[in-house]
């Protein structure tokens, strides 16, 4: 398994750069794809290759068809059809009650977090036809994909979307040797949580309502797509596997 094309998006920080590490760390080549910051970008291809890995930095919009078409095109140019994608490309909810909510936050959720992993999905399928061998697609979900709260209708509503389309993925490129599955991570310390990073007086309120009683790392995250990417992980496709402390566990209590 050494030695793979893997394309990660979102790349630039948080769960994204960790993955793109730990592919690295593993021997992998990594497409280090970033939205609009290269100087992050740079930070991340440095620690795939200080692992002993390879990296290519691309820009991918991931919301946008030719970018993506454009990025994968980059990376087979470089290297190869990427056997690999972990798309971790994503935008948080706005907080916004849905008689609030203006229809551009609406779509420009939907846009980034649904369409962007069919997009990307798609390109990756298409790059493989005809080529042998396994291949893995991980898409970066959310445990609100279910669990769902007040102000998150555009962030829940995606993440809903996106299990769905994890599911079809997985029935219809089991054929040809592709799994599809989905991490649903819980609070994690990225930038998505800035405060949370920044304010332990804060994390610490938050932390009250995990059983394990932290936050979680993106490294944490990445050792499990790590996994879903190995052929440790050859019989597993279509599955959606929550990495959160046991915080979902937590939604109906006090009712």
């Amino acid at each position: 398994m050494v030695g793979r094309v893997v394309i990660v998006t979102g790349a630039e920080s948080g769960i994204g750069a960790a993955c793109a590490a730990a592919f690295g760390a593993a021997g992998d080549r990594v497409a280090v794809c970033h939205h609009d910051d290269v100087l992050a970008a740079e930070k991340t291809a440095a620690a795939v290759r200080a692992g002993g890995g390879d990296a290519l930095i691309v820009q991918m919009s991931v919301e946008d068809e030719a970018s993506v078409d454009a990025a994968f095109a980059a990376v087979e140019a470089a290297w190869a059809a990427p056997e690999v994608l972990v798309n971790s490309a994503g935008i948080n909810m706005s907080g916004v009650p849905v008689r609030d909510m203006g229809l551009a936050q609406w779509q420009r959720l939907l846009d980034t977090d649904l369409t962007g992993a069919f997009l990307t999905s798609r390109r990756f399928l298409r790059a493989r036809a005809g080529a042998a061998g396994p291949a893995s697609i991980i898409h970066i979900s959310s445990i609100h994909a279910y669990a769902v709260r007040a102000g998150g209708a555009d962030y829940c509503a995606a993440k809903g979307g996106l299990s769905n389309l994890v599911e079809t993925l997985a029935i219809e490129e089991a054929a040809r040797g592709v799994r599809v599955n989905a991490i649903e991570p819980g609070m994690i310390l990225t930038p998505m949580n800035s405060r949370a990073q920044s304010d332990a007086a804060y994390r610490r309120t938050l932390e009250r309502h995990i059983p394990l009683g932290r936050a979680g790392e993106p490294g944490e995250v990445a050792d499990l797509a790590l996994f879903l990417a190995s052929d440790k992980a050859r019989y597993i496709t279509g599955a959606r596997i929550v990495i959160d402390g046991g915080l979902s566990l937590m939604q109906a209590l006090g009712a």
